[in-house]
């Protein structure tokens, strides 16, 4: 059974990335808006992921006697400066987002929560991976600097990607 902070902290955390899946979707419109079929595409399925992760804390807290309860998501902003500032924008956001998972298992920690704590092992791992993604494409996004050729061939490259959900 979940304590009271904790089912509280993680509904936070659904919250959270119930908001990201709407922050990247917003990102992946803006693309679209300029052409960028391939960055919208990365975008489109960041959120798809962002989704997965909020109805897999969604399942936890109900399966350990918790109560899911859905907030207000608030709205993502609709525009950015450049393709560059949007990936910017992205890394800071997964470097919230860990810092808010790595509280979690601080909390789960305290609360000598195991269950928990072993739940999380996987968000753990899973921003080390969504920081590495999009640092990669960011240093992309900085070595062309306003080469449109090389937008072009970046944009090519993130069209690439597929959703793959997570196993069970």
């Amino acid at each position: 059974m979940l304590s009271k902070n904790m089912e509280k902290s993680l509904n936070e955390q659904v919250n959270w990335e119930l908001y990201s899946s709407y922050f990247y979707l917003s990102m992946s419109s803006y693309f679209e808006s300029i052409s960028l079929a391939g960055c919208a595409n990365w975008m489109r399925i960041q959120a798809q992921e962002e989704l997965v992760h909020a109805i897999k804390i969604y399942d936890y807290i109900n399966e350990r006697g918790g109560r899911a309860i859905l907030a207000a998501i608030a709205q993502p902003p609709a525009d950015w400066k450049t393709p560059l500032h949007v990936f910017e924008e992205v890394l800071s956001h997964e470097q919230k987002v860990t810092a808010l998972i790595n509280g979690l298992v601080n909390l789960a920690l305290d609360e000598r929560d195991h269950a928990t704590n072993n739940f999380l092992q996987w968000f753990v791992s899973e921003q080390v991976e969504e920081e590495a993604s999009a640092s990669s494409v960011l240093e992309k996004f900085k070595l062309i600097g306003k080469d449109k050729s090389g937008l072009f061939a970046i944009d090519l490259e993130l069209a690439k990607r597929v959703f793959t959900p997570p196993a069970q």
